[in-house]
């Protein structure tokens, strides 16, 4: 995590004190938002925690890929690191007090050839974190949803968390997106009838050091082209509009509402004054670094990815800002932080 990061995250409203001698569990640890979150907590540790820190359980498909991320801090002896597919039964004999359920694939890319497995950890993963809940009286439960749950909305409203619009379950597009929606349903459920503090975030599109580069996100794919010396290669017309959330104010956002938010309830994170067309942004990555002389083309459609059928949807975010919340990393300042970070 680069110092900018850290000393945003440190000095935000987040009550850390709320951390002290807990234990926190994270599901898909090694995932760009739930990482930034392992390593938020450790660094706070050794920082605003000392003599009372936290313990951090993170749990992970992939070693290799774990020990790549976490390599800085493997011998941390306030984390742990476990290995199973969360939507395997979760056997975990420390008690826990804090567990936030963020494994879940959102590569587009899987979304054709391996829906399957981008359903179970947001259906039985849910299930099985849930299921650890009620045996450990929790303090809070965070589930990592999405704004895909909304479905398509008529392009250029913005909706608060209690507006939904079409979504069609017969289209393997929708395996994300409903899986997410399930999911949300399981954690209200749950959380109704055995009394686990849920809360619930819905993330717009977050990017950040740390995002995998080959995930078929378009976004990504741009990042990719400008470390690697390449002309961005624009996969659709680009007419799509999105809000882009710099990882670190997605990160607060998170502790925010796991600490703060109301039970069994959602809250949307975005960025609303980073809306931007996805030609645009490509345009735009290309001028923060004109030494390299790149340029933005077209090509053809990648048969395998699935685009998205919702083109210019904006959430709001009042509710999410009423807890104090509030982004502060412009998309220039953040995509510029995100594209320097690979290449160091």
């Amino acid at each position: 995590m680069n110092v900018y990061d850290f000393k945003q995250i440190k000095d935000s409203s987040i009550d850390w004190n709320q951390f002290k001698d807990k234990t926190v569990l994270i599901t898909g640890a090694n995932g760009i938002l739930p990482a930034y979150m392992v390593e938020s907590l450790l660094l706070i540790n050794n920082t605003l925690l000392k003599g009372t820190p936290c313990k951090v359980i993170g749990l992970c498909r992939s070693k290799h890929n774990a020990q790549q991320r976490f390599k800085d801090y493997l011998s941390d002896k306030n984390l742990k690191i476990i290995y199973q597919d969360v939507s395997n039964e979760i056997k975990i004999k420390e008690k826990i007090d804090f567990i936030i359920h963020a494994a879940s694939p959102a590569s587009p890319k899987h979304y054709n050839n391996n829906a399957k497995n981008v359903i179970l950890p947001n259906v039985l993963g849910t299930i099985n974190t849930l299921e650890l809940a009620k045996d450990n009286n929790l303090k809070g439960y965070l589930y990592l949803s999405s704004v895909d749950v909304y479905g398509q909305i008529d392009d250029g409203n913005v909706f608060t968390e209690t507006e939904y619009g079409f979504l069609d379950p017969t289209s393997v597009r929708s395996c994300y997106a409903e899986s997410k929606r399930i999911g949300e349903n399981l954690c209200v459920s749950y959380g109704n009838q055995y009394n686990i503090p849920v809360k619930i975030v819905r993330p717009s599109h977050t990017y950040g050091p740390g995002m995998k580069l080959d995930d078929g996100r378009v976004f990504a794919d741009f990042v990719k082209n400008i470390v690697n010396d390449e002309n961005i290669e624009m996969k659709s017309d680009g007419s799509a509009r999105r809000p882009f959330c710099y990882l670190s104010d997605a990160t607060i956002a998170f502790f925010i509402v796991l600490l703060n938010g109301k039970l069994n309830n959602a809250y949307n994170v975005s960025n609303s004054k980073t809306i931007i067309s996805i030609k645009n942004l490509a345009t735009k990555l290309v001028s923060l670094f004109p030494d390299k002389g790149l340029e933005v083309i077209f090509t053809k459609h990648d048969k395998d990815y699935l685009e998205s059928p919702v083109k210019g949807n904006i959430v709001d975010t009042t509710k999410l800002e009423k807890l104090g919340w509030k982004p502060s990393v412009s998309l220039d300042e953040g995509f510029k932080r995100t594209i320097e970070s690979y290449m160091n």
